[in-house]
């Protein structure tokens, strides 16, 4: 018996910076004391909004005619207010930067579209009044945040990260420049990687941070260091080219990708495998290609890489059994309720599905012509885009821009290296 080996002409995925490794770059550099380069960093909607957000708390940010390198100049101290910054639809603008504006002096307002403002934001808000900023009550559970500050304190802190770990991850690169070490004993977190993502780019700039037991993380006072960087292509964006070639039988590569990455969601690969795509994950390329119909029949926990269940969730309907998404209760409360717009689409591409509060069951069948409901959120195209490869013509976005958030050019690369895509309706943009 012969080992299927997979095809030789493997398609190459052109795939933009990892959004998630772009601004913690950004915000560690304005941490920092002198200036840092950040090459290859992602050119997105959320990217150019933390970009400006740094810029209005009056970090300078120059960037190559190119995009191709960003140069960020901290100056190893905490902002000065009085400022008001609009953070669009970015979460990671609304969750990192608060707790470093609060280490500097005065008056700052954080806030965003309504997209964002559903989007809960009180586990924050409680933590910097513990640490020392005058937190003003916010009307809802989200933004605006409005606080006066002359400095976070540091201490000990006991934080719920059932909802996000992006709360966590703010304070801990803001707190080199609290006045005391920042101690955190994490509570019930989600999505690990992301977490483990920043402590090693806190280290990269020389943050001092250690962990204990129990969950417990210590970052000591003392600044960070600039810290040239490349960044990575994204692995949450490369789901979707990867899930492509399992469901049309094509091979695709990702260079860029592979055992040293930081990113979780690169485990993203090892669904497709139990799915029956052959998965090679080599040092510096990850290359996935199809091998024939999809295997369903499994319940896999998506909770650390809840970004890429989309993406399962929307191919599952090509699977010769049921497949089962868990752990991913936290989807709810991101650009929209992922669970529910997933289950929402696929009904209406006439799929059984079950939802629970942090499940989603997805049972074979054959996808009718349907128009998707985006909710403007990216993901939610970017998934179903790659069922429609599956029947072409049948599937059609109702938003089909708003990839933008993370992956402007998104049509454009998936119609080259899949014809099938249909370019959207005034261009890839």
């Amino acid at each position: 018996m012969t080992t299927w080996q997979p095809p030789v002409t493997a398609l190459t995925a052109r795939i933009p910076g990892s959004k998630s490794i772009t601004n913690r770059a950004l915000l560690l550099a304005a941490v920092a004391r002198g200036t840092t380069g950040i090459r290859a960093p992602l050119v997105s909607d959320d990217t150019l909004a933390f970009r400006t957000a740094l810029t209005t708390l009056g970090v300078t940010v120059r960037s190559a005619p190119d995009d191709r390198c960003w140069e960020v100049t901290g100056t190893g101290r905490g902002p000065t207010g009085p400022a008001r910054v609009w953070c669009a639809d970015a979460g990671t603008a609304a969750r990192f930067l608060p707790p470093f504006a609060a280490t500097g002096q005065g008056e700052f307002v954080f806030d965003g579209s309504a997209q964002l403002r559903a989007r809960p934001q009180r586990p924050l808000a409680e933590a910097l009044a513990r640490l020392g900023a005058a937190v003003r009550p916010a009307p809802e559970d989200g933004p605006p945040l409005h606080f006066d500050t002359t400095g976070l304190d540091g201490g000990r802190l006991v934080l719920d990260s059932s909802m996000s770990s992006q709360y966590l991850s703010g304070l801990l690169m803001a707190a080199p420049l609290m006045r005391a070490p920042l101690t955190v004993d994490v509570h019930h977190l989600v999505s690990r990687p992301y977490l483990d993502m920043t402590l090693a780019l806190m280290r990269h700039f020389g943050a001092d941070v250690t962990e204990g037991p129990h969950g417990r993380i210590t970052v000591r006072p003392g600044g960070c260091a600039p810290a040239d960087l490349v960044v990575e292509p994204d692995a949450s964006t490369a789901s979707y080219v990867f899930a492509a070639a399992a469901v049309t039988g094509r091979a695709v590569t990702v260079p860029g990708l592979g055992t040293r990455s930081v990113q979780g969601d690169l485990r993203f690969v090892e669904a497709l495998r139990r799915a029956g795509a052959h998965v090679e994950v080599g040092e510096t390329a990850t290359t996935v290609a199809g091998t024939g119909p999809l295997r369903g029949g499994f319940d896999i926990d998506m909770g650390d890489i809840s970004d890429t269940f989309m993406t399962l969730a929307a191919i599952a309907p090509l699977a010769d059994a049921p497949v089962t998404v868990r752990g991913v209760a936290h989807a709810r409360l991101k650009e929209s309720d992922r669970v529910a717009a997933v289950a929402e689409n696929l009904r209406a591409c006439g799929i059984t599905c079950e939802e629970g509060p942090d499940r989603l069951t997805v049972h074979p069948g054959t996808p009718r012509p349907a128009r998707i409901a985006c909710h403007r959120d990216h993901r939610i195209a970017m998934a179903f885009s790659v069922l429609g490869l599956a029947v072409p013509g049948t599937l059609t976005l109702d938003d089909p821009h708003c990839v933008a958030k993370t992956f402007p050019g998104f049509h454009a690369e998936l119609h080259r290296l899949f014809p099938e895509h249909p370019l959207p309706p005034g261009g890839p943009r």
